[in-house]
């Protein structure tokens, strides 16, 4: 990877030699009352996924589905194995064991790194054990508030969604936003729709599993790089699992873009994004433009953390 990103820009310093939030750095009181700006009818739609759906729940692959368990409910009162309070009441609880970035999720700065180094040049030796630096906590602490835009790739192809291992990169996502009627400015939020997700409930986990697994998605080039470090994007999210298609086509790599985005640039990746009922409206009234925020689960040393992001249309 190091061979395939050399002489590309990074935002290392930039913030400082303790800087933990990279991107998020763009998102300043302007920038959230910019996208707040956007807002006009007062709309929200929630953006995360279904933990422990009937269906099951997409995640990468090898890592294991959410765990829940009830561990009280009218079942224990039935038996004698549970007693209500003073005064009658009664109640329900359950369990959820579960990979912090087994749904929709952030992911930490320090999640991915090569050559040793993580995002800001720090030691990835200090991943062991838990991150002690560059985690998901500063995220939690701070949240992603601003300006965002859609851009619906699989409507932009005509396409309900785009097939295994189909790509695009920066001039498709320029000529998405001028179908769509919209300008990409510095420090928006952009929300990348491929549809890929949906057929992971249309069809069904093996299906969507199927070998070689290979999602499609926004793929490297040069040009993009370094168009995401000129605009100063802060936040990426997909309805993909890497928020990249899986393999760079003309390298065979895997996810460079975690190494180009995340590692370099400190770009926030938000991953397991459900982008439908958003694009659906979009696509009736043409307002692809609107306010986002979000904050993922504040866990200490964490890699990445499950979030809800909010739009506000």
């Amino acid at each position: 990877m190091s061979e395939l990103l050399k002489g590309l820009p990074t935002n290392w310093g930039r913030w400082g030699d303790h800087d933990e939030i990279g991107g998020l750095n763009f998102l300043t009181p302007d920038e959230v009352e910019r996208g707040l700006s956007s807002v006009k009818k007062h709309t929200p739609f929630t953006l995360s996924v279904v933990i422990n759906h009937p269906q099951g729940d997409p995640l990468w692959p090898g890592r294991s589905v959410p765990m829940k368990l009830m561990t009280l409910d009218k079942g224990h009162y039935i038996a004698g194995k549970a007693q209500p309070f003073p005064g009658g009441l009664e109640y329900a609880d359950d369990y959820l064991c579960m990979f912090p970035q087994g749904t929709t999720h952030f992911d930490a700065l320090g999640h991915p790194w090569y050559d040793d180094r993580l995002y800001n040049g720090y030691d990835p030796h200090t991943t062991i054990g838990g991150l002690s630096i560059a985690s998901v906590l500063p995220l939690g602490i701070r949240s992603a508030s601003g300006p965002a835009v859609l851009l619906d790739i699989a409507r932009f192809r005509r396409k309900r969604s785009l097939e295994r291992a189909e790509t695009f990169g920066l001039s498709d996502l320029l000529d998405c936003a001028k179908q769509e009627k919209i300008t990409i400015e510095k420090h928006d939020i952009l929300l990348l729709r491929t549809g890929w997700l949906s057929t992971f409930y249309d069809n069904g986990p093996e299906a969507f599993y199927a070998q070689p697994f290979i999602e499609p998605g926004l793929t490297f080039s040069r040009e993009l790089v370094q168009w995401f470090h000129e605009m100063e994007i802060p936040l990426l999210a997909t309805d993909t699992i890497g928020n990249e298609t899986t393999l760079e086509p003309n390298t065979g790599i895997a996810i460079p873009l975690h190494g180009a985005l995340i590692r370099n640039l400190g770009v926030i990746f938000n991953e397991i994004v459900w982008l439908e009922t958003l694009a659906d409206d979009c696509a009736i009234d043409g307002q692809y433009r609107f306010f986002y925020t979000a904050a993922p689960l504040k866990i200490s040393r964490g890699t990445g953390a499950p979030v809800n992001p909010i739009v506000l249309k």
